[in-house]
């Protein structure tokens, strides 16, 4: 107060000005900080619900059965082609369900490897290395851990314990050549859509992830 000087109008005058430039700038400080917490926050969010939607894709596709076999058959279309001549017989459409299964097998993979936990990374390379060297594939075991990060992350209570729940194997596309749910999903990369997880909160999202990440990724690289 003892630089405020009262003595004359221009004293007041100056002295008011000065006050509402400090409080300005204050104002303009605080407005600019919370901007920026704000897009940082949104574009967390925006990344987040994106990671779940391709995860929760990658799900559907890799655990979509529970029964026949569950198994990836890492043949590709000139294996069957080699098969079926050898054998002296066509393509059946058995043949070419078990390709496009790999194929939506494989995408998910993908998926997996890039926004998967370091445990999910693990076991889709485990299962990736495994189709490239010919073997059949279970993904029951990465099926469980991406159910069991998922619920978490969405602030979902965990599967009650006790349940038997069946073995599950990749989604069988439908009959006919064309695209069934499990090549649908397996693609569904990139596009906005709003995915499965977008639409309902990001904050409920924010906190259940950061649990996620701290309780099967703690080397948060995702």
């Amino acid at each position: 107060m003892r630089m405020i000087d009262f003595s004359n109008w221009n004293s007041i005058l100056s002295t008011v000005i000065g006050i509402a430039l400090f409080a300005l700038i204050g104002i303009g400080i605080r407005v600019l900080v919370m901007f920026t917490v704000q897009q940082r926050r949104e574009r967390m969010n925006r990344q987040i619900n994106e990671r779940l939607r391709v995860l929760i894709a990658a799900y559907k596709v890799l655990g979509g059965s529970f029964t026949g076999d569950l198994a990836v058959d890492p043949a590709h279309l000139r294996d069957l082609r080699q098969r079926a001549t050898e054998e002296g017989t066509d393509l059946t459409e058995g043949s070419d369900r078990r390709r496009r299964i790999r194929d939506a097998v494989e995408a998910a993979l993908s998926d997996i490897l890039l926004l998967g936990t370091e445990t999910h990374v693990r076991l889709a390379e485990r299962a990736a290395r495994d189709l490239v060297e010919g073997r059949p594939v279970q993904t029951d075991e990465l099926v469980r851990s991406l159910r069991d990060f998922i619920r978490k992350a969405l602030d979902l209570e965990p599967v009650p314990t006790g349940l038997a729940i069946p073995p599950q194997g990749p989604t069988r596309p439908a009959p006919g050549g064309g695209k069934g749910r499990g090549g649908d999903e397996g693609r569904s990369r990139g596009t906005g859509g709003g995915g499965g997880a977008g639409a309902g909160g990001g904050g409920g999202m924010g906190m259940g992830m950061a649990a996620g990440r701290q309780a099967d990724d703690p080397a948060t690289g995702g």
